[in-house]
């Protein structure tokens, strides 16, 4: 199977190019405040919005790393589909009423909105940043194997056109245009994988019974049975699992979605339809993996490179043929290309609003000179994507989302939880809860399996002898925990003065909106 230099595929993507970039220059002529660079001037519909959240969402670790893992793995890939999955009700029920009330642009206005906002938002800051760029290195690790696939170019020059692409976007487009791209990637994605599921039931009388069947008969019934993937006891499984359902409510690039909309209704609504989208799309990605299992086989995948992501790109050149992998190609890259400008975008909005703005110039800076900020973070982060992306080259995106979920969830969504409930909580909690859930995730993760064996390329037998040796790949059991419990215990240890009078005010604003009273800023 040819992969590199198929001319159908290559048309695909430069067609694909040539629809964005149009979109881009539609949008920049639209984009002249922050307010429209970072929400698209709250105009975005439910509608547009709920299928821009599954764009978001629909990451290269849905199509490409679940698929592959579930190509080498077998059934243990369900366990990152529901567990992107069930996050969203959190979402819907808890976070997004706060969020749409209180904020402007980031998560960090709901939890400073009672406290001192500087410490806070330096805070946030460093956790948000922190699971962007653990995201961004999914997309750009994915992005660089796709484009080496498909031209035949090395994986170094791949990443730096991805991160080429990914700055003129988010510089020239914005919001408006992150949003369209997402839209439009997600409807074909979603048609794409219909497709590429049905083309493979066809080979098995459209019967995905007899697809498992086939699987087991193949590679053993241990496909079919969970502990492939999370080795040894099952608490790597929770972990994971946790992590990915705390993490999802606390993404800063999907929280900042519920700001592109008009009112808490259009929000929720947006959430409903993305639920909905991102489950159908789940279903067909358990089929297109067990697919490429079966017919296209986890040697060739390996093979192919990229740790498994190319299941689904060589799954679709095996029952398609060239015309239908450059399809999917094309769509792999939009996919990942949207979500990449969406996570820029989001963590420009983190340096711009959070640090610049309330930081720096105290709330107070001309709408020229934060675009002028905003554009100039768009150039460092984009730089650190690309970096990273070389760095880590190899390693299966859908894990590596995992981590950034992993992380989120354990330095982000206990100190915006407890920011909404808990009267007692204060600035010196939010501040320690948040960094103590950033670093101990990456402690935990820097001396687990995933950096000493996957990284660094250590024997697991010599490197599980060492005393500071954590065999849990996924930390999110543990640093989840040490960040509520840090937050609670210094939370009573501390005083926030007028604590209970601003926390009544949030309440009320949280439940009518702008008539609600306006907490003064601390």
């Amino acid at each position: 199977m040819q992969a590199a230099n198929n001319p159908l595929a290559v048309t695909f993507f430069f067609v694909f190019m040539a629809l964005t970039l149009g979109i881009t220059y539609w949008a920049a002529r639209r984009t002249r405040t922050t307010d429209q660079f970072f929400a698209a001037g709250g105009e975005i519909t439910a509608w547009q919005n709920g299928w821009a959240l599954a764009g978001d969402f629909l990451s290269a670790a849905a199509l490409l790393g679940i698929a592959g893992i579930i190509t080498s793995n077998g059934f243990d890939g369900l366990i990152y589909s529901i567990g992107f999955l069930v996050g969203w009700p959190i979402i819907s029920f808890l976070i997004v009423e706060p969020l749409r009330n209180l904020g402007k642009f980031t998560f960090a206005d709901v939890v400073a909105y009672r406290l001192r906002q500087r410490p806070v938002r330096v805070a946030a800051a460093i956790g948000t940043l922190t699971v962007i760029l653990l995201y961004l290195i999914a997309q750009m690790v994915a992005t660089g194997s796709l484009i080496k696939l498909l031209f035949g170019m090395p994986y170094t020059a791949s990443v730096i056109v991805v991160g080429t692409a990914m700055l003129i976007y988010v510089i020239f487009g914005g919001m408006l245009a992150t949003t369209w791209v997402q839209v439009i990637k997600a409807v074909l994605l979603s048609l794409g994988g219909l497709v590429l599921a049905l083309l493979v039931l066809v080979h098995f009388d459209m019967n995905p019974l007899r697809l498992f069947a086939a699987a087991a008969d193949k590679y053993g019934e241990r496909v079919l049975q969970p502990g492939s993937k999370v080795a040894g006891s099952g608490w790597d499984a929770i972990s994971l699992g946790v992590g990915l359902m705390f993490g999802t409510a606390a993404l800063p690039h999907i929280l900042m979605r519920a700001f592109t909309v008009p009112d808490v209704k259009e929000a929720r609504m947006s959430i409903l339809y993305a639920t909905g989208i991102i489950g159908s799309f789940h279903l067909l990605v358990f089929v297109i993996g067990f697919g490429a299992m079966v017919l296209v086989g986890p040697e060739a995948v390996i093979k192919a490179g990229g740790g498994g992501n190319m299941a689904a790109p060589l799954l679709a050149l095996t029952v398609g043929g060239n015309g239908f992998f450059g399809f999917i190609c094309a769509v792999a890259f939009a996919t990942m290309l949207a979500v990449v400008a969406g996570l820029t975008l989001s963590g420009v909005a983190t340096v711009c609003h959070d640090l610049w703005v309330n930081v720096v110039r105290n709330g107070d800076a001309p709408e020229r000179e934060q675009l002028t900020v905003a554009r100039i973070a768009t150039v460092a982060i984009a730089v650190l994507a690309v970096s990273l992306g070389i760095v880590f080259e190899g390693q299966n995106v859908a894990f590596m989302a995992g981590l950034a979920f992993a992380v989120a969830a354990a330095a982000n969504f206990p100190a915006l939880l407890l920011s909404i409930v808990w009267k007692r909580f204060t600035t010196s909690a939010a501040v320690a809860s948040i960094l103590v859930g950033t670093f101990s995730s990456l402690l935990l993760i820097c001396l687990s399996p995933t950096v000493q064996v996957d990284v660094l390329g250590r024997s697991l037998a010599a490197v599980s002898q060492e005393w500071w040796f954590v065999p849990m790949k996924n930390p999110a059991l543990i640093s989840m925990p040490l960040s509520f419990l840090v937050a609670i215990a210094v939370s009573l240890v501390t005083q926030e003065q007028g604590a209970e009078s601003s926390f009544r005010e949030m309440r009320r604003r949280i439940m009518f909106g702008a008539a609600g009273a306006v907490c003064p800023e601390r």
